[in-house]
């Protein structure tokens, strides 16, 4: 039996269908986060993998345990709750090694969103500053 004319044929199918697939998935990939946009879905949050590290601010504030009003009342909260909890799943006191990184990743995100509200803070009284000198 001859196989390199059936090799060659395989090769002509696969080949093409490749090159489709290479084009269609990141096209299609790129109109579903425009139809998220226009459906009022937060796009960045939808555009990250699903094994990234990142998860969404209200899931972070569920971990943790903690409201939006006690972040903003009181931002040493945010890591009081961390440790807290991060010690309470230690995996040497036969705690959970996913929790604990859950409770890392919600710490990390509300660290991240106060340090952003911080820099909105602050160029915000830069502007209202200028502003008010004129």
């Amino acid at each position: 039996m001859a196989i390199g004319p059936i090799a060659r044929i395989l090769a002509q199918i696969i080949v093409p269908v490749v090159a489709v697939l290479a084009r269609a998935i990141p096209a299609a990939y790129g109109q579903a986060l425009n139809n998220a946009r226009k459906a009022g879905v937060d796009a960045t949050e939808a555009a990250v993998p699903v094994f990234g590290k990142r998860i969404s601010r209200s899931e972070a504030l569920l971990v943790l345990n903690i409201t939006e009003q006690e972040v903003k009342a009181d931002p040493k909260i945010v890591q009081k709750q961390f440790e807290r909890y991060f010690a309470a799943n230690d995996v040497n006191k036969q705690g959970s090694f996913y929790l604990q990184s859950k409770i890392y990743r919600a710490n990390e995100l509300l660290k991240e969103f106060q340090e952003e509200k911080r820099m909105e803070d602050k160029t915000s009284d830069g502007k209202e500053n200028s502003s008010s000198k004129q």
